[in-house]
């Protein structure tokens, strides 16, 4: 399938969980906890009170060289949302892309994800664990704090 395919599907509207598509076309899905969603939230709630010059993505699809991921939450700029607005899954990476770290997630998964984000053009890729600590990372490897959002918490209090 591509992700056209899984958009259009009626039977995997609604689901109650977040699907993702691997290189080979197949999904994959990931049940959250409510936890997740109040970490997602916060996280996006931050990014509109500190970049108010762009937008913020919940759920944002992402086409990559290993199948279509989806960002927890991401912020895209003004300029960049132009090229986006109207595509299925983002054919460049919005310049801010976060996942929020659970228990089904693997460092391995958490490190290709960084890697294929910055693939298709993320300026920084944040990691929120399971306990709110947030982690930042630019292509050259983690920062102490975001470079783009130098105001952003360190952690999330839920």
């Amino acid at each position: 399938m591509n992700w056209q395919e899984v958009c259009e599907h009626p039977a995997l509207q609604n689901l109650p969980f977040k699907i993702e598509l691997n290189a080979n076309g197949q999904i994959l899905m990931s049940p959250v906890k409510v936890l997740h969603s109040l970490y997602q939230g916060k996280i996006e709630y931050f990014l509109r009170a500190l970049l108010p010059l762009g937008e913020t993505l919940p759920e944002c699809a992402i086409k990559t060289a290993q199948g279509t991921k989806v960002a927890d939450v991401a912020w895209v700029s003004i300029e960049r949302l132009a090229i986006i607005k109207y595509e299925t899954e983002c054919s460049i990476a919005p310049e801010i892309c976060i996942e929020v770290d659970s228990q089904s997630n693997t460092n391995k998964e958490m490190t290709e994800k960084r890697i294929l984000y910055f693939e298709q053009g993320a300026q920084e890729v944040w990691i929120c664990d399971q306990n709110g600590q947030m982690y930042f990372y630019n292509s050259q490897g983690q920062l102490s704090q975001s470079k783009l959002v130098a105001e952003f918490p360190n952690k999330i209090e839920i």
